[in-house]
């Protein structure tokens, strides 16, 4: 039974979508982010800025006709802000005429697949573990993704999120298994934008057919792509409302290691060993963030001791 996984962590909200007992799916949102679908009131503070009443920014599709800076205008997200290496990418809208709410948040979200939604107890055992949660935050951390036969390397870009396709045997096997891992992993991370695949170089149109129809029967709609090229490469356009996993975490690895420690501090029973080993920085990341010290306090009743 295909299920959803839902947590209200300290720190994040996390889901995963659970097939046969292994993610497919995984979703982490962070507090405080410009969701899509979000209407809200805002100032043109540039010919394609508005700055919302909160002070965020996002960037608009086209400047509106009519308006000049300065002008109040209501409008939608249409993307979140994507985090890169030295300035994220703005949140994108578009005017509208809206009454203003908030966009769905992740729980939303998942409600909304039909799928059913199950909320595990920290005191239960861990449902999420044990589906492959932390394997699946390694996979986003260290863009090391193994399959039959082979390995995929995916390394985030600002242009695109790249996969490089190593294994030894027999070439097209090798390309036609890559194919329905990479399209497994995009949707395990929620992968969007343009996506570019390094497979092997392969002699002959036959066989880089059989690659492209083994990555579109395991990739799910919508989504457009080239053909595999004479040197091996094909790429991939899907739609990209918010960060992917892997861009997420790499943001800010140090916090994201460190709500990963919180959520196993809170499994910890009552009656267990209070202390913790934590590296500096993320000791460091935890004791100075109140939020998540009070959040944790008020879930355990008792505040943790560590060792770096």
């Amino acid at each position: 039974m295909i299920h959803w996984l839902y947590e209200d962590g300290i720190g994040e909200a996390r889901a995963a979508l659970v097939r046969d007992d292994r993610i497919v799916a995984a979703r982490i949102e962070l507090p405080g982010t410009l969701r899509v679908g979000t209407v809200a009131m805002a100032r043109l503070t540039d010919r394609t800025i508005a700055t919302l009443d909160d002070g965020s920014e996002a960037a608009l599709d086209r400047p509106p006709p009519g308006l000049t800076l300065g002008a109040r205008l209501t409008v939608v997200v249409t993307r979140e802000a994507i985090p890169e290496p030295g300035r994220a990418k703005r949140a994108k809208a578009r005017p509208c005429d809206g009454v203003p709410c908030p966009g769905p948040d992740l729980l939303a979200r998942i409600a909304a697949t039909g799928h059913p939604v199950r909320f595990p107890a920290a005191h239960e055992p861990d449902s999420l573990e044990r589906a492959g949660w932390s394997e699946v935050l390694e996979e986003a951390t260290t863009g090391e993704i193994a399959f039959p036969g082979g390995a995929l390397r995916m390394t985030p870009t600002p242009a695109m999120t790249l996969f490089d396709v190593d294994g030894d045997g027999d070439l097209e096997t090798l390309s036609v298994r890559a194919a329905t891992a990479v399209a497994h992993a995009i949707r395990r991370h929620g992968i969007g934008g343009s996506i570019g695949i390094d497979f092997p170089t392969l002699a002959g149109k036959a066989p880089r057919q059989a690659v492209a129809a083994a990555l579109d029967a395991a990739l799910a709609a919508p989504f457009e792509r080239t053909a595999v090229n004479g040197f091996g490469f094909l790429q991939i356009v899907r739609p990209r409302p918010r960060a992917s996993l892997p861009e997420l975490l790499r943001a800010d690895t140090v916090a994201a290691m460190a709500r990963a420690a919180l959520r196993m501090i809170a499994r910890v029973p009552a009656g267990a060993p209070n202390r913790h080993r934590l590296s500096p920085a993320v000791r460091a990341r935890i004791e100075g963030t109140p939020d998540w010290c009070d959040a944790l306090v008020q879930r355990t009743g008792r505040m943790p001791m560590f060792d770096s």
